[in-house]
């Protein structure tokens, strides 16, 4: 029985670990250190490419904010598709009730929509209100924005507006393909786990009021967040809250014990603690999260601080960035012809590099700008971006696909 209860500690203690941003900027270090030295079976580094590939961030960040106000990358400017004011359009829909109601609906809506942003594939678009046609990440920025406002999520008639726990666990493949349009010729990649990751929130949601309220919202971490009046947030408090009390919702077969570990995955390379060894942690979606909440708890007047504790995004913009420019390049032209998977170890050091590799491009890309860390953090440099300019990349040389195909769960990417 006591070697049992050592056993769920050291467990509990290696999750934690890895659940730190500090271990996954340690982590991904190790691999670049390595790569840089030559020993990576899968990628080679070309540093003089560096420049060039921040001297593109910097022309992408210039054309997109020309006045050099670059807001945080966040789904909002997925929701801003258009140029359409769609934020206001809610404001207007919303009961004049205490201000903290506002904060919680914009938290649901959020949430709910960055676990329906994993990649859309090449073939699917939507038709929104307004007439547009809309693709990719804004496609699914702006399907689920309207889904929610059809309270597609809410599983009180009279509350629309909001995603709660009776919605949620009872919503449908069928339901959500509809909302999103999804037609023999119009499919949409991992909609199945997309589904899974919306029910397996609503369990969340029910199971523990005293985080998520008698509503059993995504909200109700905003009052969780702020509870005793509190003013001032740490960015990194808003992600272990995320990875805490929402990371029973991840479908990954990667544990520790019995503890899920989410978006962290293995590489013999790695070294670290106890448990802790061979596990590189990434925490993509929970971290992407964490950014498109960071808006609405400025906008309640609440300080966010430690913005550049929070990482770079491993995904398959940034990183397919430093492929394009040649900061990375493969040993074999021909893994670029082939389908992978997430848990593959060269996909896993492809994201692991990403996350090395943005820190020293926000360097140069603030240096080019005569831009300090606090007047430019990460958050705005991959805005401006390093993620837009991924995309540019993308769209000249493949049509917008990444350099890399990751079989899609619906999950990670």
């Amino acid at each position: 029985m006591e070697s049992t209860a050592a056993e769920g500690v050291e467990a509990a203690e290696a999750v934690a670990l890895l659940r730190s941003t500090t271990t996954i900027r340690d982590r991904a270090r190790q691999l670049l250190d390595r790569a840089r030295a030559g020993e990576s079976s899968w990628f080679t580094v070309h540093d003089a490419a560096l420049d060039a590939a921040a001297a593109l961030v910097v022309d992408t960040s210039r054309t997109r904010y020309p006045d050099g106000d670059i807001p945080f990358h966040s789904r909002w400017r997925h929701f801003e598709a258009g140029g359409i004011d769609r934020l206001a359009a809610l404001d207007d829909r919303l009961p004049a009730t205490e201000g903290a109601e506002r904060s919680r609906t914009l938290i649901d809506v959020v949430l709910v929509s960055v676990l329906l942003d994993a990649g859309a594939g090449p073939d699917w678009s939507y038709h929104d209100s307004n007439g547009l046609t809309l693709a990719r990440s804004e496609g699914l920025g702006v399907a689920s924005w309207e889904a929610f406002g059809a309270g597609l999520f809410s599983g009180d008639p009279a509350r629309p507006l909001q995603a709660d726990a009776a919605g949620l666990e009872t919503i449908t493949v069928d339901a959500l393909g509809a909302a999103f349009q999804v037609a023999d010729d119009n499919g949409l990649a991992g909609l199945s786990g997309r589904v899974d990751l919306l029910r397996g929130l609503g369990v969340v949601l029910a199971s523990r009021p005293e985080i998520f309220g008698a509503d059993a919202r995504p909200g109700g971490l905003f009052d969780h967040l702020t509870r005793g009046g509190r003013s001032r947030v740490a960015a990194s408090d808003i992600l272990q809250a995320v990875l805490e009390h929402l990371g029973p919702i991840w479908p990954t077969h990667n544990v520790i014990g019995s503890r899920p570990l989410g978006d962290c995955w293995r590489h013999d390379a790695v070294t670290g603690p106890g448990l802790t060894a061979g596990w590189v942690p990434f925490h993509k979606l929970s971290q992407w999260l964490t950014y498109s909440m960071l808006e609405p708890f400025v906008w309640a007047g609440v300080e966010v601080t430690g913005l550049d504790d929070l990482t770079g995004l491993p995904e398959y913009r940034n990183g397919g960035l430093l492929l394009d420019t040649g900061v990375l390049t493969l040993r074999d032209d021909d893994w670029a012809a082939r389908d992978w998977d997430v848990d593959d170890e060269l996909i896993v050091e492809w994201r692991a590099l990403t996350v090395a590799l943005l820190d020293e491009l926000a360097d140069r890309v603030r240096d080019r700008l005569g831009a300090d860390p606090a007047a430019m953090p990460l958050a705005c440099v991959l805005e401006g971006g390093t993620w837009a300019a991924g995309r540019r990349l993308a769209a000249r040389l493949r049509n917008g696909l990444p350099p890399l195909s990751i079989r899609s769960t619906g999950t990670v990417f």
